[in-house]
């Protein structure tokens, strides 16, 4: 396994990745996803990616290696990934080019078939609790005692919300699951599993207004991803594998799935985290959101994990979907029928 590069290395690079595409536009020329021949963006050029929050930092770092090299403007737009897939399932229906999730299976369950007609599996994250060191008992909140601490009537905790976000079903999960026993031992007792929700509050839709108000000093201790501690001023705990979702055999999956929580009239059930993209079918450009995601998953891999992602050394399509993957996709994919414990 190659040595995983900082985002510092992966920035700089793409900083002289720009300075690369500029200088092909003189000589060589770059990559065009659209345009007339004199070279004007056009309408074509437009780009839109809808995205889940957690990936809003590792998106902007993705599109500055992206456009360094293709002649494309990028629109993106950053939500919940409930809500952004019910951007394109719902009325009016809104184009989009390329749809990145945090929980691959709003695309398996909820995109398909009558919005897209396939998906990649493409990177792993795994749940934390953010803090600063201006947050109450700061200075004792750790592994061993995240429970205890998140638990105390004089801390302000909070995390998404469920019926909009994944992080904020998954957070709850996370605190449920501790008081099951895994392998014979549970990390806390079923009082203080609901100690710890009853504390949790809901005063943002998504995580990146979580962490906002986080570092504004509103929240003392805030659900999140792993990767936030990479890209944003915040310290994390490295919760257990038990609770934080990011267990990949079938022995974390199925004590994953002892939980569910209903949100928004669905019911999600505890899985391990694997993010997903496609290019719906209300796409305008689908050959540029094609383009996009080939990048992504080659390319920009490194960018992914720089930002504290976990990105799959191939990303996963699902065999039965696998003609209706474009090529440039299929190229840096491989089609499987199952991703670990994963059904695709």
């Amino acid at each position: 396994m190659s040595k995983q590069r900082s985002r510092r290395d992966v920035l700089a690079a793409l900083g002289a990745g720009s300075v690369a595409g500029v200088a092909g536009c003189v000589g060589a020329g770059t990559a065009d996803v659209g345009g007339d021949a004199t070279g004007t963006r056009t309408a074509a050029d437009a780009l839109t990616v809808f995205h889940a929050g957690s990936l809003t930092a590792a998106f902007a770092d993705l599109e500055a290696g992206y456009t360094a090299s293709h002649n494309v403007t990028v629109a993106q737009e950053s939500a919940g990934s409930v809500r952004s897939t019910k951007k394109v399932t719902q009325p009016p229906h809104r184009a989009a080019d390329v749809l990145a999730v945090a929980d691959f299976r709003l695309l398996r369950d909820g995109l398909l078939p009558d919005y897209g007609d396939w998906y990649a599996v493409f990177a792993t994250n795994a749940m934390t609790v953010a803090y600063t060191e201006k947050s109450a008992y700061s200075e004792e909140f750790g592994p061993e005692t995240w429970w205890d601490i998140l638990a105390r009537d004089d801390v302000a905790v909070g995390h998404s919300d469920p019926a909009v976000d994944p992080n904020g079903y998954r957070a709850i999960m996370s605190m449920d699951l501790g008081a099951i026993p895994f392998e014979g031992e549970a990390l806390y007792d079923e009082a203080t599993a609901s100690a710890l929700t009853e504390n949790a509050t809901i005063p943002a839709s998504d995580e990146v207004d979580l962490i906002g108000q986080l570092q504004a000093g509103k929240l003392d201790y805030a659900w999140s991803y792993r990767s936030f501690g990479a890209t944003h001023d915040v310290e994390t705990v490295d919760l257990q594998t038990a609770v934080d979702l990011s267990g990949s055999t079938s022995a974390y999956a199925d004590h994953y799935a002892e939980v569910t929580v209903e949100a928004g009239g669905t019911t999600y059930t505890g899985a391990p985290i694997a993010y997903g993209v496609t290019v719906p079918s209300t796409a305008a450009h689908p050959d540029a959101g094609a383009s996009w995601i080939a990048y992504m998953l080659s390319d920009g891999a490194a960018t992914l994990d720089a930002d504290g992602f976990a990105a799959l050394d191939t990303a996963a399509v699902p065999a039965a979907h696998a003609d209706a993957v474009p090529e440039p996709v299929m190229a840096a994919a491989e089609a499987q029928s199952s991703l670990g414990p994963l059904s695709l």
